[in-house]
């Protein structure tokens, strides 16, 4: 099975900036959730953005709500 990889952008919908961008990557780190990387080059950005699976941003955010 697939695992669909997105980047905090894709999953919210809006630009998630540095801070919460490092949050989420800390947290992938320390339970060891594989990332990737994509180039992307828009209006505003041009440059690496980080892919993780929707799983995990899916139980990030979520705890973050609940939490």
């Amino acid at each position: 099975m697939e695992i669909k990889m997105m980047s905090l952008f894709d999953y919210l919908g809006r630009p998630a900036g540095g801070a919460l961008g490092k949050q989420v990557y800390d947290a992938a780190y320390q339970l060891k959730i594989p990332v990737e990387t994509r180039h992307v080059k828009t209006k505003t950005y041009t440059g690496e953005v980080m892919l993780y699976p929707q799983g995990f941003l899916k139980e990030y955010f979520e705890s973050k709500q609940n939490g």
